[in-house]
């Protein structure tokens, strides 16, 4: 249904090419004079913003695959040096990480977009499956893309979804052996899923393609269901829907911007800063946010074979929506009781995605059932049963018609655009507190926290002396070179004092001539030594248990909040839950066990440390180490010196990425304006 075109190049060249492809012509009828129908409301522009972070996605990607090493013991250590040592790396990562989430958050309002205001019907119903051949590649490029880490929660998922295929009839084991590439997850498994997943968005682009040629043919759905009759119930799609869809993009731009420069690991998971151990299996294996509805049906099911079935056929089942809904009035606007079920099929489909979250116990296993019975009867009872019993209100004659009947209603749409964003920007300047328990950890006042908080450089320089005197004596920072305590947004060293630090430290080198390895001085370039040569030695030091790497451990180390705490930290900025909990443990020991509480031989009793018993002693007291400013030598300064400093080794750029994101983010404020401004101006004679 691409519109008439008769477009005709005034420059020879052009000319000459058009006569023997013509691509102008085609991208002339196809997105300039394609008829849009006028009545398209803010939920079209979802597709356009689809469209953006598809490009967005493969941009970020092919970049970042430049630097990335698929291989088991370097994958993890190459995506931190991406963050620390690429020009503007972290910028990229965090693009890369929070479109994901992005892109999925999109794509499931464009789907709910669809199902309400009924785009599966006829003649679209390919068009709808196109459209559920894309989220299924989707998921499969998302998943595969959160192994590449290589952190625990990558290591552990994708032994856990890859083992499901074992459930498989005769076949099963034998799929698993070849996605492992072997008898279990490892190296094979990673290069596997690294070629796939950058194969996988090309194919998504060409999908896309496929699904908005199939959009051309049958032409746009819209809210009122009803098609174009004549001339004045479209309008060219350029200027009209281009600049409504660039108002739509640059507002939803302010949420994604919101989480790259303020908030990138709200909606990551702390285990994931943790390099991948096949011997540490954590507490609670989760995906990521947009797989838990299905992973809820999973676990619902007791039978392996039948919850895969169920998880696969929860997705499967859009695909047959055309013909289990053959009500003849499109859009859910004009069917009461088709509106009011669809809302609760979007409410048990929330609270699917609560349920994957939760351990598979209890209550939650027995709403998870129920809930799973509903999202499937929606589909094959009360859509077919609502075809048949339910009598929708009269629908326009057309879309001209319903225009002429409704109030506008942009001026509303926009005002909740803009006060959502100056929520989002206000909310900020809150100060959020931890939840208050006997086992969590208090709250602390950061000087970094906040969208315009700053590293204190006397708490980052002390802090960088209590490690140097305390904590280095059993803990490495393997990801910190010494030339980046001169950085910007670090403890403000000069190159002198950088390089006489450094040299303090005695680097193993080598071979020399002779084959010999050897001792040298420290230099700029070099990294943080480790204490220990080797994860047995540390082990064995420390009465079995390896003192973990610092380089990331406030961000390796969290805590729930839970309801309704998680949904406030998204407008505070709220995201120190590992620097209060590692300030926490570090003040928690307590000499005298509480009633009740049975700590093993060898163990100290913490009272913020998971299940109170932790290997490592005591390691701070009052005046152990002694400041040159005069600050106070008690074991709270120690503590957040310690966590300042801790903090900065394991988002050096955070300084950096909060003044970019408040020039973003005036960008974008004053680019929106702009364009409902130009928007409201073009569309004035439409109306």
């Amino acid at each position: 249904m691409s519109g008439p075109s008769d477009y005709q190049p005034s420059n020879p060249a052009l000319q000459w090419i058009e006569r023997r492809l013509p691509i102008l012509g085609l991208m002339h009828s196809s997105f300039v004079v394609y008829p849009t129908p006028r009545n398209l409301n803010y939920w079209w522009t979802f597709g356009a913003i689809l469209s953006f972070m598809l490009g967005m996605q493969i941009l970020t990607g092919v970049i970042l695959a430049m630097h990335y090493t698929p291989h088991a013991d370097l994958a993890f250590k190459s995506v931190e040096l991406i963050v620390r040592d690429v020009n503007y790396g972290w910028l990229l990562r965090n693009m890369h990480a929070c479109g994901a989430s992005m892109f999925f958050f999109a794509v499931y309002v464009h789907m709910l977009r669809g199902l309400y205001y009924g785009s599966y019907k006829e003649p679209r119903e390919v068009l709808w499956i196109l459209g559920v051949i894309i989220y299924l590649l989707m998921m499969a490029t998302g998943f595969m893309g959160y192994v590449l880490p290589w952190g625990q929660m990558s290591f552990w998922g994708a032994t856990v979804i890859t083992n499901l295929f074992s459930a498989i009839p005769y076949v099963g084991e034998s799929i698993v052996t070849l996605l492992w590439g072997g008898y279990s997850v490892g190296n094979p498994t990673l290069n596997r899923f690294f070629s796939l997943h950058y194969l996988l968005p090309f194919l998504i682009a060409g999908v896309v393609v496929l699904h908005v040629w199939a959009l051309h043919v049958a032409g746009q759905n819209n809210p009122d269901g009803v098609e174009p009759k004549t001339e004045k119930d479209t309008v060219p799609f350029t200027p009209h829907a281009t600049i409504k869809d660039m108002f739509g993009v640059s507002c939803f731009l302010l949420l994604y911007a919101w989480f790259i420069f303020y908030m990138p690991n709200y909606l990551g998971d702390a285990d994931n800063y943790i390099p991948a151990n096949p011997g540490v299996t954590p507490p609670h294996i989760v995906p990521e946010w947009y797989y838990l509805p299905f992973y809820a049906i999973l676990r619902s099911i007791p039978n392996k074979l039948a919850g895969v079935i169920a998880m696969f056929s929860a997705i499967i089942i859009l695909c047959f929506l055309p013909w289990l809904d053959s009500a003849r009035t499109r859009s859910s606007k004009y069917r009461p009781l088709a509106k009011q079920f669809f809302w609760i099929f979007v409410a048990v489909c929330i609270l699917l995605g609560y349920l994957g979250a939760q351990p598979p116990e209890g209550i939650y296993v027995v709403a998870g059932r129920v809930l799973t019975v509903c999202y499937f009867a929606y589909f094959l009872i009360v859509l077919p049963l609502l075809s048949r019993i339910e009598t929708p209100r009269p629908v326009p004659n057309s879309i001209s018609e319903a225009i002429l009947a409704k109030g506008s209603k942009a001026v509303a749409s926009v005002a909740v655009a803009l006060v959502a964003a100056g929520a989002l920007f206000l909310g900020s300047l809150g100060d959020a507190r931890a939840s208050e328990g006997s086992d969590k950890p208090p709250g602390n006042k950061w000087s970094f926290s906040g969208p315009f908080g700053k590293f204190d450089r006397g708490a980052l320089q002390r802090g960088l002396k209590v490690y140097k005197e305390v904590c280095a004596n059993c803990h490495g920072l393997s990801y910190v070179a010494f030339r980046n305590l001169g950085e910007p947004g670090g403890p403000g060293y000069s190159v002198a004092q950088v390089a006489a630090f450094a040299s303090d430290y005695k680097i193993k080198d080598g071979p020399n001539d002779a084959g010999d390895m050897f001792e040298r001085p420290g230099r700029a370039a070099d990294y943080f030594p480790s204490p220990f040569p080797n994860e047995q030695a540390a082990r064995a030091a420390n009465g079995g248990a390896a003192p973990p790497d610092l380089s990331l451990i406030t961000k390796a180390r969290s805590y729930g909040r839970g309801f309704p705490w998680f949904i406030f930290d998204f407008f505070t900025q709220y995201q120190e839950q590992g620097p209060d909990y590692v300030a926490a443990v570090l003040q928690g020991f307590e000499e005298k066990v509480p009633e009740g509480v049975t700590i093993p031989e060898g163990s100290y009793f913490n009272r913020y440390f998971p299940g109170h018993a932790i290997k490592m002693p005591k390691p701070l007291s009052d005046g152990q180490v002694t400041y040159d400013d005069g600050s106070p030598t008690t074991v709270a300064q120690y503590s957040k010196d310690v966590t300042t400093f801790l903090m900065w080794t394991a988002e050096p750029h955070m300084e950096a990425r909060k003044r970019l994101g408040f020039q973003v983010f005036v960008f974008l404020i004053i680019f929106a304006l702009l364009m409902y401004f130009t928007k409201k101006k073009v569309w004035a004679d439409s109306h």
